[in-house]
């Protein structure tokens, strides 16, 4: 158990010392250009689903008629 206890303790020593952490804005702006880019795949990827599903269902049609 210590050594987990002894693996945490030097993990956030390492976050506070060495990590170099954007500013606020830059924070800001990239959360804003992840979501934006967020909306946009899952757009791309319910379109993708919506022409595959038509695509099968005109199928399974023409093979039903």
């Amino acid at each position: 158990m210590t050594k987990v206890v002894n693996y945490i303790s030097e993990a956030f020593e390492e976050l506070k010392s060495n990590v170099t952490w954007p500013a606020w804005p830059e924070v800001q702006r990239l959360t804003i250009v992840v979501a934006v880019f967020s909306v946009l795949f899952a757009l791309a990827t319910w379109g993708v689903d919506e022409i595959f599903a038509k695509a099968l269902a005109g199928f399974f049609n023409w093979i039903k008629a």
